[in-house]
């Protein structure tokens, strides 16, 4: 077990803590769900960079590590759908590009035995998600049409990283079927 793995681990353990402290009846309670996903974000950046500089890239951790983004990132626009602050459709979306890729990875890890490693696209996705839903958690009186565009800019860079992902995995498969 490296760090990394541990560390992703953790991030898992927070994903049921984000709901908990936001929907607290606290004065402070959405600042520490941001606080909560905060630690998340920099735990899986920590991460990452330890598995990259230390040699610690690991199966289990390319699988943990866009596990526990996923869930956590799930889990928080799952709680400002609930909350209403963005559409019911943005969810459906996200829901289903997620399950594409989880079905996607699946299907390579069965085929090639392993996944295709995060691109600049899919780290650029992730920390401009993790920007609009920080800003849909501590500012929830924004304008709904403003929330609206800000979460359909996030799903079209999540959109895009699907698609480059998607072209990875089908070059890979290509490059199978002609050796």
């Amino acid at each position: 077990m490296t760090i990394p793995n541990l560390l992703s681990l953790f991030r898992l353990l927070l994903v049921p803590v984000f709901p908990l402290v936001f929907f607290q009846p606290w004065p402070n309670a959405r600042q520490w769900a941001v606080a909560v996903y905060l630690t998340a974000f920099l735990t899986d950046i920590a991460d990452g960079w330890i598995a990259r500089h230390f040699n610690q890239i690991t199966r289990l951790g390319r699988v943990l590590d866009p596990l526990a983004d996923k869930l956590m990132t799930f889990v928080v626009i799952i709680c400002i759908t609930v909350e209403e602050i963005i559409p019911f459709w943005a969810l459906a979306v996200f829901f289903c590009k997620e399950l594409a890729m989880a079905a996607g990875g699946w299907v390579m890890y069965r085929t090639v035995g392993d996944v295709i490693s995060a691109n600049w696209l899919g780290k650029a996705a992730t920390g401009g998600f993790f920007i609009v839903c920080v800003l849909l958690v501590l500012f929830p009186s924004i304008p709904r049409p403003w929330a609206t565009r800000l979460i359909s800019a996030a799903l079209a860079v999540t959109i895009a990283a699907f698609l480059s992902y998607l072209y990875q995995f089908l070059r890979v498969l290509e490059q199978r079927k002609s050796h």
